[in-house]
């Protein structure tokens, strides 16, 4: 083996060999993904089987391929493809609700996966489909990571603003009862200082004045 096979193997071995915990080192984000080219093998193999609808089913898979990419933000992900027909496809983590990794014998055979992305919009199929790429194991960790932590964000995000006004508003209501006490406490002292008897003058004892 030459130097340079043996430098693509130990690449491959080493690439393989990545932790789906280290998939953050994997994409850094942002960053935009294109499909393995096993992917356009899969096209090729899977449009066979359909016969004489083969030539147009490869053409649109081809373009497909050609122009498929996954960008990755950190907000969500966003599939484009197509050339005549442009099709683009945005969904946020948080909108996430399941991650299914499917992959047939073909898809094996070439290292490939599907990871589909299911939302809450009572649909059965996928609200996105990720295919072509070889870190499929690593992809779906990280997109699940990204879910759970834009979940808990948002579990215990409006608790904590809600709790802060609500104790802005108690701090506020006892400011206001402070001064109205205050302001009633002075005035009673203002009607004191005038002809009014106080309280304790008509259990005072009367003078002699004989």
């Amino acid at each position: 083996m030459t130097h340079a096979g043996e430098r693509a193997a130990a690449s491959t071995t080493v690439e393989q060999a990545i932790a789906p915990e280290h998939a953050r080192a994997l994409w850094p984000l942002p960053t935009v993904l294109r499909p393995h080219r096993n992917l356009l093998t899969h096209y090729l193999l899977s449009s066979l089987l359909l016969g004489p609808a083969f030539p147009v089913f490869m053409v649109q898979r081809f373009f497909k391929f050609q122009t498929l990419s996954y960008a990755l933000d950190e907000e969500g992900i966003t599939v484009r493809w197509g050339i005549l027909f442009r099709r683009e496809v945005s969904l946020t983590y948080a909108r996430i609700q399941d991650i299914h990794l499917s992959s047939n014998l073909l898809e094996r055979w070439l290292g490939l996966a599907r990871i589909q992305l299911q939302t809450a919009s009572g649909s059965a199929q996928a609200e996105v489909t990720i295919e072509g790429l070889q870190h499929f194991e690593a992809m779906r960790d990280f997109l699940y990571g990204r879910m759970r932590g834009t979940r808990d964000v948002a579990g215990s995000g409006p608790s904590a603003p809600g709790a802060l006004a609500t104790a802005s508003r108690g701090e506020g209501l006892e400011t206001v009862l402070r001064e109205v006490a205050a302001e009633v406490r002075l005035l009673r002292q203002e009607l004191g200082g005038t002809s009014t008897p106080t309280p304790h003058e008509p259990n005072a004892p009367e003078k002699d004045h004989g």
